[in-house]
């Protein structure tokens, strides 16, 4: 399952991601985790310290070779050069898989012992001051877009994605790249308003979109949260000793997490998991087909020098029980 945590600044949702990882973990589901977001929390919020999250390699550095190796034999695929963050697979592509050992994994993901077992983490990387009037964030997250193209993943696997907050994922078509996105909210009108443009931006592509209310108070939060998103709420969360703990740097074993914490995270799994029935590989990849097509008109082409829309397989979809190129 391809899982998505997007929410404004502050509302929590780097928190509770790292929650569900740890969760998803300690049942022994086998899980990558990709911080997307602007502000790369995600590391510390699954126990590392300032060093080990700072030495976490940058997707965004290594978008070369991440290319390379995706495009494998792909004879319409002429170089990396013209293979931009739409690119869709096609047949000779190499694809990716949860459990598998790849190139891109060697060269960007680390592994993080937590309490229970093992998570692979990826990273963006951070946004910085070089960035500032050459380059705009939506260039990182190509690394992440281009990776989950090339993803095929099955049943009782997860991919946890910590989005850049806002709607930035919109300037792409990244947010149509999930199961299911958990939205995370406070009972505020600030913390609602993301929802309402997801909302909107989501209707006309099938995106799944749930509520997470966090930093819930009370009943009045509660019914506030289901007066302004209605069925899209699906559990609530409050205040967490745990979380305050690890958020001070002294983390508790995560056995000993709330179980009303535990219970929101066991419904989070169950409506990721209810996704799988779902699947439409074939709407998937059209989806895929759409972005491309309109990321060349508008800047892929005149950028590459190519036409990417020759890049497109018409006979092509992404789904399980594909063989990889070698």
């Amino acid at each position: 399952m391809k899982i998505a945590f997007v929410g404004k600044g502050g509302s929590g949702k780097t928190t509770l991601s790292s929650l569900f990882v740890r969760h998803l973990v300690s049942v022994g589901a086998p899980v990558v985790a990709i911080d997307a977001d602007i502000n790369q929390h995600l590391g510390a919020a699954l126990g590392l310290d300032d060093e080990e999250a700072a030495a976490l390699p940058a997707m965004g550095e290594r978008l070369r070779l991440i290319k390379d190796y995706l495009r494998g034999r792909n004879p319409r695929i002429a170089s990396a050069e013209t293979m931009i963050k739409t690119t869709p697979p096609g047949e000779g592509s190499r694809l990716l898989r949860v459990r598998e050992h790849n190139p891109v994994y060697d060269a960007c993901a680390r592994p993080v012992d937590l309490d229970e077992g093992t998570v692979r983490l990826m990273a963006t990387g951070p946004f910085t001051d070089a960035d500032l009037g050459v380059a705009c964030y939506h260039s990182k997250t190509g690394a992440v877009e281009l990776c989950l193209n090339h993803l095929v993943d099955g049943r009782d696997e997860y991919v946890v994605v910590d989005m850049t907050a806002g709607s930035d994922s919109f300037a792409s078509g990244l947010f149509t790249r999930f199961d299911i996105t958990f939205l995370v909210a406070e009972p505020t009108r600030k913390g609602i308003s993301v929802y309402r443009q997801y909302k909107e931006y989501a209707r006309d592509f099938g995106v799944l979109l749930k509520v997470v209310g966090n930093k819930v108070q009370g009943q009045d939060d509660i019914d506030f949260l289901r007066d302004e998103v209605g069925d899209d709420l699906l559990v609530t969360v409050g205040q967490s000793d745990w979380v305050r703990s690890m958020e001070k740097g002294r983390p508790l074993r995560f056995g000993l997490l709330e179980e009303a914490d535990r219970n929101a995270l066991r419904t989070l799994q169950a409506a990721a998991d209810a996704t799988y029935e779902l699947r439409d590989w074939e709407r998937y990849t059209r989806q895929m087909v759409h972005f491309h097509l309109k990321n060349a008109t508008s800047w892929g082409n005149e950028r590459t020098g190519a036409d990417l829309a020759a890049q497109i397989d018409p006979g092509f979809v992404l789904k399980e029980g594909l063989t990889a190129a070698v």
